[in-house]
């Protein structure tokens, strides 16, 4: 598929925004003088860098339990170089408070790896008990970066609940339960039944399947649920969209597989009808086999930058609530070419490009999403005395202090 295509896509789709996304603009946003707030990143590779080579050698000293006090000083640049409406964010995240969240968390895999050495019931029975609290563990990683992170002094919030959070997951958790059954039920693991490999394999297609109703319970939950001052966010996305990104990425994904059924195709018919001899032949191959290598590589590169970018337009751009929306126009081939630029420069340098890569995309789709308003900054300031001690006491709250990248 043809990168001008793509990117007509992608402007066709900003292009229509109003249209498909919001029928009408909100509200407050009709009534009122709009105030756009600017999304601009100020950071800098070169600064960034003595911040990740310091972090990756205190890191290996203290064999990974520094790791919270890396999070932390990447999070508070990254915080403070996002400029929204000319004002930084910050992060106030305590590094012991993570560091508790961090124990807790591998201490349970821990417990599940462990577990897997005595018997398999016993690895099952961890694994189960993982996956039943992960949902809290989501709950509490957003309501604790959230609470933490603030803008003209003002804390954010999340106000998803642990119930929500569990309905989010759900679309995994039969596909789990189904497997879970099938293995405690299979006597001999080294021969196991015609019916369990069935069973298996239909339960991996079905979860094929809800993956695209998972990522939209997911985003859902937490774009309903981020609070400033008296605003909150709603998610007015369709299930029906995330299943018509999900197949362009799928056949994103299906199109170095099908370039390579051709090159090989190919490379039989012309071993079989050339002329030359062994030699003449094998050039052939090896060169049609070099041309599906290259194509393989070529889309797989291809795949993340085009799923990246159309997840955050959708995602971003369906992210309102009566007085406020968000726009993303990440393009596709902007990201693209950045990706393959990062790529050659951590190669050639050995990884140290990776913290100027960091940057350059954080600025690319930072930059991308546009904020507008029907409610001037400084009304939002004025609101905070009614929410302070909400949002002190959701970051109190959080006795882990789990950040843990969701």
């Amino acid at each position: 598929m043809p990168l001008v295509t793509l990117d007509k896509d992608v402007q066709t789709e900003s292009a229509n925004l109003d249209a498909a996304f919001y029928p009408t603009r909100p509200a407050a946003l009709q009534t009122h003088n709009a105030y756009p707030l600017g999304i601009e990143f100020t950071g800098s590779g070169s600064e960034y860098f003595r911040i990740w080579i310091v972090n990756l050698m205190l890191l290996f000293i203290t064999l990974g339990i520094y790791y919270p006090w890396a999070k932390v000083r990447r999070l508070r640049y990254f915080h403070t170089n996002t400029l929204v409406g000319g004002e930084p964010l910050n992060f106030h995240g305590r590094p012991i408070a993570m560091l508790k969240g961090y124990l807790l968390v591998g201490a349970m895999f821990a417990i599940y790896s462990v577990a897997g050495n005595f018997s398999s019931m016993a690895g099952l029975i961890a694994f189960g008990l993982v996956a039943a609290v992960s949902p809290a563990l989501l709950k509490s990683s957003m309501q604790f970066r959230l609470a933490n992170t603030s803008w003209r002094g003002m804390r954010f919030r999340f106000k998803g609940t642990l119930n929500g959070a569990y309905r989010a997951v759900l679309p995994l958790f039969f596909p789990g339960l189904v497997i879970l059954a099938a293995v405690v039920g299979v006597v001999d693991r080294n021969k196991p039944p015609t019916w369990y490999l069935i069973t298996v394999g239909v339960v991996g297609g079905v979860t094929l399947v809800v993956l695209p109703w998972l990522m939209f319970n997911l985003k859902r939950y937490q774009h309903n649920h981020y609070a400033l001052g008296m605003l909150q966010t709603s998610f007015n996305a369709t299930l029906g969209s995330f299943y018509g990104l999900f197949f362009k990425i799928a056949a994103f994904v299906l199109l170095p597989f099908v370039g390579i059924s051709g090159a090989a195709v190919l490379v039989l018919y012309f071993a079989k009808n050339s002329d030359g001899g062994m030699l003449s032949k094998a050039i052939i191959a090896v060169t049609l086999g070099f041309a599906a290598f290259a194509v393989l590589i070529a889309m797989l590169v291809m795949v993340k930058p085009f799923a990246v970018s159309r997840i955050q337009n959708l995602v971003w751009s369906r992210t309102l609530n009566e007085s406020i929306r968000f726009t993303s126009q990440l393009r596709f081939s902007s990201l693209l070419w950045l990706t393959l630029k990062n790529w050659l420069l951590v190669v050639l340098t050995f990884g140290f490009y990776l913290p100027f890569a960091a940057i350059e995309v954080a600025r690319l789709r930072l930059q991308s999403v546009t904020l507008e308003t029907a409610q001037h900054p400084d009304d939002l300031v004025n609101q905070w005395p009614t929410v302070e001690g909400d949002a002190a006491g959701e970051a109190a709250g959080d006795l882990f202090g789990l950040d843990i990248g969701f």
